[in-house]
């Protein structure tokens, strides 16, 4: 009984510390602390130096239309500008520091420079296939123009001979993905955002450490705020020890590189060149529904077999290059056996240290060309002016545009904000579903029976604009068919969200989304 009330209490310890440090080293933590900073030195000019008010006042004047001139000339995202403009007229000069801040990228330096040079060695480390292509131009012809922009971003071919198999739960991909890492004779690699120990990675890390005794080349790259939510810093020393290599991506400084800056929000397993696993997710139990805190947690994931596991194992080898002094990209000329699939996958990634949203753009894309419907899983709902335009727009032609988000969510503050784009694409006729059983995790996009993605990509500005990650793109592969079977029987469980159902929100919630939304960028 005091054990159990001991582990009890450390749990309770463990979970408000979470709360603390993600409170302390966000944005919006940061932002608070210069509001009351701004306050303070108001309040000083006030009772201190109340001879020099005028002058305060005039320069702050000066100070913050020359900054809003500035932010409105740049190339920031629109929403960003607004959102900026508001933060400094507020903040004028906080708000100046912060954006100088968080424009300067300090820490980051190094990280741009490694990620510039590992394109530059890459770029053509895996050529296009032109038969592929000559294919594809019959059978896709959107392909031949998808593949030419994800390609100026980095080495991204298309692929035929391909066989991809979807899960639509994570309790369905656990059992598979355990059964992949018993076959591996070569290597392992894996990247995830998150690892926390449990039956998941237990089940995990028993194979792992069984298959780098055997002498197969184990590798883990996990985001470095797993040091301060889920592992000990000290980690990796731990899995060397049992002989797999292990390291955390940009590990969390504060005040240097606070979390929300260039995370590696990715999630690749790659088995021996010949499998590779995409999808939402991540190596804790939440994702196969043990010890859930949301409901039932919704989640999918992807495997591909055939040549386009190569692109998985470039995309691990290029994250995990970043931090070596001397790069190496082992595996890559093993032969890939062609598979029976049908149709063409194009494998991508999504850097923050570019200005290319590949993740948005390839989204906006299928809404643009989709003729009969697209239907999306998302987690989050926080939009740039772009994306909720691309899809009101394609609702308004007459094409059968559908979300379906949490019905219980796991930031609160995040669905007050997806809650302010409802109202507008509501009018435009797109159709909003909640899952009623608890939370989607899920990343994935399906259009006119013939194309998706699924990958780690959401519809909020971490994914599209801060975050390293990844996806899979398929067209006319029988894959496509199972995601969109999967959105049908998903919709079936979820609540039709109407204009009447928004009338009766609760007025704290529409109250908090009208105040975050000014600060939905930075969020």
């Amino acid at each position: 009984m005091r054990n159990s009330e001991e582990n009890s209490g450390l749990h309770l310890i463990k979970k408000h510390k979470k709360t603390l440090l993600r409170a302390v080293f966000s944005r919006a933590g940061l932002i608070v602390l210069l509001l009351l900073l701004q306050i303070a030195l108001i309040a000083l000019a006030f009772s201190r130096l109340r001879v020099f008010l005028p002058h305060f006042v005039t320069v702050m004047t000066i100070f913050s239309a020359a900054m809003a001139m500035y932010l409105l000339n740049s190339r920031h995202d629109p929403s960003a500008k607004l959102t900026w403009i508001v933060v400094i007229l507020v903040l004028p000069i906080f708000g100046a520091l912060l954006y100088a801040y968080t424009r300067s990228d300090i820490g980051h330096r190094l990280l741009k420079r490694r990620f510039w040079q590992i394109q530059g060695e890459t770029q053509e480390r895996i050529p296009q296939d032109p038969a592929v292509l000559a294919r594809a131009g019959v059978e896709a012809p959107e392909l031949e123009g998808l593949t030419a922009f994800v390609g100026r971003t980095g080495c991204y071919p298309a692929f035929d001979g391909c066989r991809v198999r979807y899960f639509p739960l994570g309790d369905e991909l656990f059992p598979a993905l355990l059964e992949e890492l018993e076959k591996a004779e070569k290597f392992i690699f894996l990247e995830f955002f998150i690892v926390d120990e449990g039956v998941f990675w237990g089940r995990v890390l028993e194979i792992l450490a069984r298959k780098a005794a055997a002498g197969v080349d184990v590798r883990l790259l996990y985001d470095g705020t797993n040091e301060f939510f889920n592992l000990p810093r000290s980690y990796p020393k731990k899995l060397e020890a049992l002989g797999i290599q292990c390291r955390s991506f940009a590990p969390v400084h504060p005040f240097v590189s606070t979390h929300y800056n260039y995370r590696d929000h990715r999630k690749i397993l790659v088995v021996d060149g010949r499998v590779a696993m995409t999808g939402g997710v991540n190596l804790a139990d939440e994702y196969i529904n043990v010890n859930s805190r949301f409901g039932h947690w919704k989640d999918t994931a992807v495997m591909v077999y055939g040549p386009a596991v190569t692109s998985f194992t470039l995309m691990f080898l290029q994250t995990w290059n970043i931090t070596e002094r001397e790069t190496s990209y082992p595996y890559l000329d093993l032969p890939a056996e062609r598979q029976e699939g049908s149709g063409f996958v194009l494998p991508y990634a999504d850097f923050p240290l570019d200005d290319e949203r590949v993740g948005e753009w390839v989204y906006m894309d299928i809404l643009n060309r989709a003729r009969r419907y697209v239907h999306i899983f998302t987690p989050y709902l926080i939009l740039d002016g772009e994306m909720e335009t691309a899809l009101k727009f394609a609702a308004e032609r007459g094409v059968d545009v559908r979300l379906i988000l949490p019905g219980i969510p796991d930031k609160k503050l995040a669905w007050a904000l997806a809650k302010t784009h409802y109202p507008s694409l509501l009018e435009s006729g797109v159709k909003i579903y909640e899952y009623t059983p608890g939370f989607v995790h899920a990343k994935c996009f399906v259009a006119d029976d013939r194309e998706a993605v699924v990958g780690t990509i959401n519809l909020d500005y971490r994914s599209l604009y801060h975050h390293f990650e990844c996806a899979l793109y398929m067209n006319g592969c029988e894959a496509v068919a199972d995601v969109e079977r999967d959105f049908r029987h998903t919709q079936e469980k979820c609540r039709l969200v109407t204009a009447e159902t928004l009338r009766q929100e609760k007025a704290s919630m529409r109250l908090a989304g009208f105040f975050m939304k000014v600060i939905a960028p930075l969020f």
